[in-house]
This record gives structure tokens, sequence and C-alpha cells, in this order.
């Protein structure tokens, strides 16, 4: 795992929300040349048949703010043959899932995200995944997962077919040596990073 920053090194006894506020701001503070150039990086990865394969169904999703990657990214990805799936939230429920077909196809949702406007195919979509990138904040050893605290992902994966590649997208030094953990939470198999590439966990 990569070394924390100056900031994380009393982390060790840190709350969730304490890991959120920390690795937000540090988001934050990301100029947009380096988010720009951690997207390319992010694409290369995902459409260089390393990750996911022509033929295969990724669940992704649209990212924002600060998060890793871009929309442009899922452009790139479904021209190299990968079929892609993206989140509807659906209530407090598990998320729902549709088609990714373009930037046009995608509208404004809760939470400031971007959603596709295709059929909804219910929540066991998710079993048809050949991968699931998920959203994190950061990403510990064991697999665990630091969301946003809203509970929509760890709701949701416990339906995806066992075996699963769960692989949260984090930036390289958001992989830290432990996070809190609590028993609703769904461990990640991997991360997958700009400059690291894929890291299998734990």
């Amino acid at each position: 795992m990569a070394s924390p920053g100056s900031d994380l090194e009393e982390a060790r006894e840190w709350t969730k929300d304490q890991w959120r506020s920390t690795l937000l701001s540090r988001r934050r503070r990301l100029p947009a040349s380096a988010r720009f150039a951690e997207a390319v990086s992010l694409t290369r990865l995902l459409t260089s048949a390393k990750v996911v394969r022509r033929g295969q169904t990724l669940c992704a999703y649209v990212p924002i703010g600060s998060e890793p990657g871009s929309v442009q990214m899922l452009d790139e990805v479904a021209a190299h043959g990968v079929r892609v799936l993206l989140p509807i939230v659906a209530g407090q429920g598990p998320l729902d899932w549709a088609w990714y077909a373009g930037q046009e196809s995608l509208r404004p949702g809760p939470w400031g995200l971007l959603e596709p406007i295709g059929e909804r195919l219910g929540a066991a979509a998710l079993r048809i995944a050949d991968m699931v990138l998920v959203p994190a904040l950061g990403v510990d050893r064991a697999g665990v997962r630091l969301g946003r605290g809203a509970g929509y992902y760890d709701r949701s994966l416990v339906i995806a077919a066992p075996g699963t590649p769960l692989v949260a997208v984090v930036r390289d030094d958001e992989t830290v040596d432990r996070l809190p953990r609590e028993p609703h939470d769904v461990l990640m198999t991997a991360a997958l990073t700009p400059g690291r590439g894929l890291i299998q966990l734990p």
C-alpha cells in the first residue's frame, strides 16, 4: 500500500467521518491538470484489455467532482467493445442499473450524479457484470472501502454474482493500511489507481 501523507500519520484511530473529511480535502486541493492526467491513465488501463476485455460487461459510474476518471473514459471503454452499465439511485434500496449509451443519454440525478435515461434493468442486473467499478474515497489492504456514507453500494454489491471482481477506484495515495470497518461493509477484491494499475486485495 502507498505510504500515507503527513496528514494521515495519526489516522489509526480515526472514525470514518474523520477519514472522509481529510480525504475529500486532499482531493479538492488536486489541480485540474493532475485530474486530467489521472483520467487519461485510467482510460488507458481500462482500454488495454488488462482490466476488462471486449465483450464483457462493466458496471461503472460517471465520476463527479474530484472523483478520479471522466465521462470521456466511459466513451473510450464502450468504444473498445465493453458493455457499460451505470447506476441509478432508486429510493433507499439497492441501486438500479441501465446501459450507457453516450453522454447525450445522461441526465442529472440525486447527489449531483449523472444517470442514464435508458430502460431500467433492476437491481439484479448487477449479476451480469464481469467487473464492478466502485467509487471510493479510500481503500485499505484488507479491501475495506470508504464511501461517502449513503450506503447505496453496500446495499447493492451483495447482489453481485459470487466471484465478481469488486474494484475500488482511487488515487495512488488513497490506498492505506487500515480503515474502520462496520459489519455491513462489503469488501473490495481489488483497487484501480492511475499510477499503479489494478492492485489485488487483500
